[in-house]
């Protein structure tokens, strides 16, 4: 049943979580078991729970002993391809002590724009919920060209969530809520709920406003929730490190209302 409020997070059926590069990679790796931690809680009490999670690249630079996030593609591609690995390997250590599998899955944007292979994304999902495994999403990246790319992980994290019919989806961040302009500005406010027909024009996330092309932060979790949100699922916005408190239903975080 979808999540019309944030309460209804404790008792929902299948939610995705869409955690972003920083929150778990470098000097952030450390958050990977408490982020786990709380999935797994949430999986005990026999929710469907699918991990959408950044974060290929930047975990493969160390390992490809570069000094800063290359910029040329094929390297790009090369980090991610390390990367992957070694941070699929971290979550399953991290799930191994709750008795959790995980199910790697990699996505670029023509599966899910192609019907034949977007069926077969949807149809594998399913069974690996099924079978109570925990799928771990990210964007193919050793494939994926900068042309045919997702543009980032909260609209993925959106199209998946509308791919399996989830009830709610949590995107979260590196603070507790969204604001009405950046929270480093005089009189900015955090923002508690948005409706389904709120008119966000208005408004600013970071240097960009709402209704235009965001390129990452905060204007892409708008822009994801909002495509969410008009789907009919509840989403919440929110910081990673009250990833547990948001998936036991607790007043925090920005929430948007589900479309009816």
């Amino acid at each position: 049943m979808t999540a019309r409020t944030r309460a209804d997070l404790a008792t929902a059926t299948r939610i995705v979580v869409k955690v972003g590069s920083s929150s778990i990679s470098g000097e952030s790796s450390w958050r990977i078991p408490v982020l786990v931690e709380a999935l797994a809680a949430a999986h005990a009490r026999g929710c469907e729970v699918i991990l959408v999670s950044s974060g290929a690249i930047a975990t493969g630079i160390p390992f490809l002993r570069l000094d800063a996030r290359p910029t040329d593609l094929a390297t790009q591609q090369a980090a991610a391809a390390v990367g992957q690995n070694i941070l699929v390997y971290r979550y399953q250590e991290a799930l191994r002590p709750f008795d959790i599998v995980a199910g790697q899955v990699l996505l670029t944007t023509g599966d899910l724009e192609h019907p034949t292979s977007r069926s077969n994304a949807q149809r594998a999902m399913e069974r690996l919920l099924g079978l109570r495994i925990l799928p771990i999403v990210n964007e193919n990246d050793t494939v994926a060209t900068q042309e045919i790319r997702f543009g980032d992980n909260d609209r993925l994290g959106a199209l998946v969530a509308q791919l399996i019919d989830a009830d709610a989806l949590v995107l979260l961040s590196d603070i507790e809520s969204l604001y009405t302009k950046p929270p480093s500005d005089p009189g900015a406010t955090p923002i508690d709920i948005v409706a389904a027909d709120a008119d966000l024009s208005g408004l600013e996330f970071g240097s960009t406003v709402v209704n235009s092309v965001g390129t990452g932060g905060a204007a892409t979790k708008v822009s994801a929730a909002r495509l969410a949100a008009a789907s009919g699922i509840g989403v919440l916005v929110t910081s990673a490190d009250l990833v547990a408190q948001a998936l036991a239903g607790a007043d925090i975080g920005t929430w948007f209302e589900p479309a009816v």
